[in-house]
């Protein structure tokens, strides 16, 4: 596996994401708050003609505003378009209303989904049948129609939002990493079958920890609850950083990307290369993280991060 690192402070040694994607049509999923609504502002600014979805229309029109003031699009450039992925009778219709405002798509952004906060033995099942509707199959049924499209042009990208817990596990979020890991062999395997179509590129992006309100709607015990305490963000990659470096993996065709501050990035090597260690890490972090969860305390799972962020390609 080709391997960059990067310091934060160096540039960038791969092509500009504003070369590969000004002008091109991208669709995007979850963009009415944290990294969808961050890749709404940076695909703006680069000139790319977006269409942005989620479920509350109200939000995703205050992002349209926003991206128009920062940037030299116009009104027909931006695309709102209501879309509930639980709900997949819609998912055609949703894709043919974006095909027909612009004539094509170029790259689809599943951002779509929600994290979890609860233990498996306290948690009823239909959450874990929740989660699976929302990350997995509804990332996976939209997919199937924006891709259909994309066979006929012979060309497109499809940009998954996964996460590092997709190629590991944590305790507290047993039906979300389960999730991640479906997309995951999801993809890697779609990817495979495209072999006729060499300009149809899979691009899996697994962010470690990031700022955002993803942690403020997480499923937790049962579907009725809501997680209390969020806890500090500080400790975080900057929302603006990832989506820096998602749209940069996209740019590049990067087939995965782990993008992530250290101890967390270094957690991701370690479960890749030397997992027993990792196993023995995990355990003695999670039983901590479990102790605090129980008492109410919100915990980092590791220690503060250092500067260095890695994409894997």
């Amino acid at each position: 596996m080709r391997s960059a690192w990067m310091s934060c402070r160096n540039a960038i040694q791969f092509l500009p994401s504003e070369t590969e994607l000004r002008g091109k049509v991208v669709w995007v999923t979850g963009a009415s708050s944290g990294i969808g609504e961050e890749l709404a502002y940076q695909l703006s600014k680069i000139g790319a003609f977006l269409a942005i979805s989620a479920r509350r229309e109200d939000e995703l029109e205050r992002v349209k505003k926003k991206c128009l003031q920062i940037s030299n699009l116009t009104e027909k450039d931006i695309l709102v378009l209501r879309l509930d992925l639980t709900d997949r009778s819609s998912h055609e219709a949703a894709t043919n209303s974006v095909i027909k405002h612009f004539g094509k798509i170029d790259v689809l952004v599943n951002n779509g989904g929600r994290s979890q906060r609860s233990l498996f033995m306290d948690t009823n099942l239909d959450v874990y049948s929740a989660i699976m509707e929302l990350n997995y199959l509804g990332t996976i049924s939209l997919t199937k129609h924006v891709l259909k499209h994309m066979i006929e042009r012979k060309r497109g990208k499809i940009v998954t939002v996964s996460s590092v817990m997709g190629i590991m596990g944590a305790p507290l979020a047993s039906g979300y990493c389960a999730s991640k890991h479906a997309l995951q062999g999801f993809f890697n395997s779609l990817r495979t079958e495209l072999t006729d179509y060499p300009e149809i590129s899979i691009i899996n992006i697994c962010p470690g920890p990031v700022q955002s309100k993803i942690i403020q709607n997480v499923f937790t015990e049962n579907l009725a609850k809501s997680l209390e305490n969020s806890g500090d963000q500080s400790h975080k990659m900057p929302t603006n950083r990832c989506v820096r470096l998602t749209l940069v993996s996209t740019a590049n065709d990067l087939k995965e990307a782990w993008i992530s501050d250290h101890p967390y990035l270094a957690v991701c090597y370690l479960w890749q290369y030397a997992p027993t260690w990792a196993w023995w890490l995990m355990n003695r972090m999670g039983k901590r993280r479990i102790q605090n969860f129980k008492s109410g305390v919100v915990s980092l799972f590791l220690s503060p991060p250092l500067t260095c962020v890695s994409l894997p390609c």
